[in-house]
């Protein structure tokens, strides 16, 4: 019984420690810091997960592999493919909210990180004419003593894999994303995510992510969203 408690205990600790800190992954950090130096990922820069080190592997092209998981098992990905491949790898290995959405049942490992649908698209559209030989690429792969994944089927089009970007989304990170019905109140890994992790990260948002766009999270992430938008805009006509 003491046992159980200890352990217990130690699971919430866990929990409320990984709340405000980072993923227990082999590269991350217990908390997240300032990273000035980093070369890939800069979109964390300011608050990251990852030490600077570890995005070395991210910042030249083509990327061979990250950590001991080859990218280039089906042949090298295309540099639109590789772009967005990295945004996830960036968002898991360095993003100091990553551990919002911490799996209960595995402190590495992320669960139903809400994307948006235009997100999952363009990245399918990126992807459709690489080639891949796994469907899930955290379970499917054939791993060897060193730790290294092989493939065990033939490669194939990503198009043939995956049936649209909803289903790559939802299917390559097994249940680490899954696809927002709402238009704003999700992650597009681009500066736009600080609007919507402002609404992500409060109570209400947890019960109203699911709903309909009228909610008053949606209307005032739209609101904000739209400001972003303009205000870049701006921006970038006063620097032509």
């Amino acid at each position: 019984m003491l046992r159980f408690a200890v352990i217990f205990l130690a699971v919430i600790a866990s929990s409320t420690c990984q709340k405000y800190g980072c993923l227990e992954g082999d590269t991350q950090k217990l908390e997240p810091s300032p990273e000035p130096s980093i070369q890939e990922c800069t979109l964390y820069s300011k608050s990251s997960c990852c030490y600077a080190d570890f995005t070395k592997q991210l910042a030249h092209s083509p990327v061979i592999k990250v950590s001991k998981s080859y990218w280039n098992r089906c042949g090298q990905l295309s540099k639109s493919c590789e772009d967005f491949t990295k945004k996830i790898e960036c968002f898991y290995r360095c993003s100091p909210h990553a551990a919002r959405w911490i799996h209960p049942n595995n402190t590495a490992a992320i669960q139903a990180v809400p994307l948006c649908q235009s997100f999952c698209d363009d990245w399918y559209e990126a992807c459709k004419d690489d080639s891949i030989c796994v469907r899930n690429w955290l379970t499917d792969w054939e791993w060897d003593r060193r730790g290294e994944n092989h493939c065990k089927n033939k490669c194939i089009p990503y198009r043939e894999m995956y049936t649209n970007g909803t289903d790559m989304c939802q299917s390559m990170w097994g249940e680490s994303f899954k696809v927002s019905e709402s238009s704003c109140l999700c992650l597009q890994m681009n500066k736009k995510d600080s609007i919507a992790i402002k609404y992500l990260l409060s109570k209400s948002s947890e019960e109203s992510s699911s709903s309909s766009s009228s909610s008053s999270e949606e209307r005032a992430c739209q609101n904000k969203l739209l400001k972003f938008e303009k205000l870049k805009k701006k921006e970038g006509e006063k620097t032509k």
